[in-house]
């Protein structure tokens, strides 16, 4: 039965629309983090501060590179996931990638003013994820075609690589903008001015239930530690199709905090990566202090001794497969338990104001329990408190799992010395 769970499992994590979908989206990652940075030192919560970056002109700057850096997370996608399921291909995955940038461009309506045209933030950043997923899939799976099936340009031998690829990239890249072209004159014809509000009502609605609620995130939790139990890398299976709404969500409560407007969501990629999960997927933060602090046998305070430090850092690889922790059912209830537990207090903590919400800054998924929610929700106190009363919590409901474990070693190792013991006696 597992051999089975693990191969379906296997399959999708590997299957290569949901794979280009995941590195897509990762490509954005460095951006989305460093324009975090900014974000922060634009809104240090020290009035004198903000007070003094608006006198020296500083903010309108800190939100400009903001916006060039977190909110052009939808062109970056289009581009990367066209690009990686090119490369899945074996055909040219740059020219496919910059090809679907160019649809998405021409699908996306422009603003007009007097000044000029242009478009938005709002759909170049994470208002555009669904638009860029559609077009960075269905523009590489076109290109792909008509290159495989020999629609291209060949060129004479001698001429340089790079030229070679441009024009064997004219008659793939042509189709693909005709297609989009096309798209976008139908849909005006339609009367659908925006395909952008037109894939967020149809595709949003339904995955945002799933992804920003806390029933919707239970049954997420529940299945990444299941995954994981079973030995598969339960973000690489789930997290390409729900980590859009997070960063949907996350990109939403940034530009509310920039404005400074009520936070609309409280279940954003931090909510999950920095609150939820602390230490690691089943938050295992917990177990590893048990672990270092409390186990008794040989290789379990070994253990703690060595996972410890990755796990204070959000990796927990160590003790997933070293304990193992992988098909231990003596771990399982507190695997799954643990991040449910404080994924429900964190979030009626925020429901309720005790707690702030994450700001839209997206802390590094190895920030450390405590420093990262404090970061997360803008500079919160209470976002770090939280964190230390869920952490204290994961060890509390780990313990007695970990110290029943720890007792059976115990016994395991002591029957061990005593036994070349009783052989010596006996000769």
């Amino acid at each position: 039965m597992l051999e089975k769970i693990e191969a379906i499992a296997g399959a999708i994590g590997s299957q290569r629309h949901l794979r280009a979908l995941r590195d897509g989206i990762l490509l954005s990652m460095p951006l989305i983090i460093i324009g975090s940075f900014f974000l922060i030192l634009g809104n240090l919560p020290i009035n004198n501060y903000t007070d003094w970056l608006a006198k020296i002109e500083l903010a309108p700057v800190f939100n400009k590179i903001v916006n060039g850096s977190f909110g052009l997370m939808a062109i970056i996608a289009v581009f990367g996931i066209a690009r990686s399921l090119a490369d899945h291909y074996e055909v040219d995955g740059v020219s496919a990638g910059v090809v679907a940038l160019a649809s998405f461009v021409i699908v996306t309506p422009d603003v007009v003013a007097k000044t000029g045209s242009g478009i938005p933030y709002a759909f170049v950043g994470s208002g555009g994820l669904f638009v860029a997923i559609l077009i960075g899939l269905i523009s590489a799976e076109i290109f792909r075609f008509f290159v495989q099936k020999n629609f291209t340009i060949k060129m004479p031998e001698g001429v340089p690589v790079a030229v070679e690829k441009s024009f064997a990239a004219l008659i793939p890249g042509f189709m693909v903008i005709l297609v989009w072209s096309l798209v976008y004159l139908l849909l005006g014809l339609a009367g659908v001015e925006n395909i952008h509000t037109l894939l967020t009502g149809i595709l949003g609605k339904p995955l945002g239930a799933l992804g920003s609620s806390l029933w919707g995130t239970l049954i997420i939790i529940a299945l990444n530690s299941l995954f994981w139990f079973v030995g598969i890398h339960g973000a690489n299976t789930i997290n390409p199709v729900i980590q859009p709404i997070w960063l949907q969500n996350t990109d939403a409560n940034r530009i509310a905090f920039q404005a400074g407007h009520a936070l609309p969501h409280i279940v954003t990629n931090e909510f999950m990566m920095n609150f939820v999960w602390m230490g690691g997927g089943g938050t295992t933060i917990g177990l590893v202090i048990c672990l270092w602090l409390f186990a008794r046998s040989k290789n379990n305070k070994a253990m703690g001794s060595l996972s410890v430090a990755p796990g204070v850092f959000n990796i927990n690889e160590p003790v997933l497969f070293g304990l193992p922790v992988v098909l231990n059912f003596k771990l399982l209830i507190p695997f799954v338990l643990t991040p449910m537990v404080t994924a429900i207090i964190t979030y009626f903590s925020m429901a309720t104001g005790l707690v702030a919400k994450p700001a839209g800054i997206v802390v590094p998924w190895t920030m450390p329990p405590v420093i990262s929610g404090y970061l997360a929700t803008g500079g919160k106190i209470s976002g770090a408190v939280i964190q230390l009363i869920t952490l204290a919590l994961s060890v509390g409901i780990y313990y007695p799992f970990v110290r029943s474990m720890d007792k059976a070693e115990l016994r395991n190792e002591t029957d061990e010395q005593q036994e070349p013991t009783t052989k010596d006696s006996i000769a």
